[in-house]
C-alpha cells in the first residue's frame, strides 16, 4: 500500500487496532483499542493505571496492527515511540472524536465525556516504520 492507501485503511470504517507493547519481564503485551488518525500519528487513550499504560510508561516503543479479516485480506501494522500526555486540554476533544468514530455522535459525546477525565492519559504513536499488505489473499 502507498502512504496515501494506509492512512485511508486505517481510518475506514471501525476497525480496532491490537497494540502491543512490551512488559517489564518481556513478556508482549496485546490488546485491541480504538484510534483515530492523526497525520501519521495513531491517537488514543488509555486509563493511568493500565498494563499498557505501565509498559509506554517504560517503553515507550510499541507497534499497532489493524486489519481487515474479511478476504482478500489486509493489513497495516505501525511500530514507533508514544508519547503520553496526562492532563492535557484535548483530552476530551479526542476521547470524543475516537468514541465518534467508533459509537456514532450521539454516543461519541456521552463516551468522550466519559473519557476525558483525570486519570484517563492521551496517547500518540508516531509511526517510524510501517509494513502495508493488501489483498493478500488475491
Amino acid at each position: 500500500m502507498s502512504r496515501d492507501e494506509w492512512h485511508e485503511f486505517v481510518s475506514a470504517g471501525t476497525r480496532t487496532g491490537k497494540l502491543a507493547t512490551v512488559r517489564a519481564d518481556g513478556r508482549p503485551h496485546v490488546v485491541p483499542v480504538w484510534f483515530v488518525r492523526d497525520g501519521e500519528d495513531l491517537v488514543f487513550t488509555t486509563w493511568h493505571t493500565s498494563v499498557k499504560a505501565a509498559n509506554l510508561r517504560r517503553d515507550p516503543r510499541a507497534a499497532l496492527c489493524v486489519e481487515d479479516d474479511e478476504p482478500p485480506y489486509s493489513f497495516v501494522m505501525i511500530e514507533g515511540s508514544v508519547r503520553l500526555d496526562e492532563g492535557t486540554d484535548a483530552l476530551r476533544d479526542w476521547a470524543t472524536r475516537i468514541a465518534t468514530r467508533y459509537l456514532g455522535a450521539e454516543l461519541g459525546q456521552t463516551y468522550g465525556a466519559r473519557n476525558g477525565v483525570d486519570g484517563e492519559l492521551l496517547v500518540r504513536l508516531t509511526a517510524e516504520r510501517v509494513t502495508a499488505q493488501a489483498n493478500i489473499a488475491d
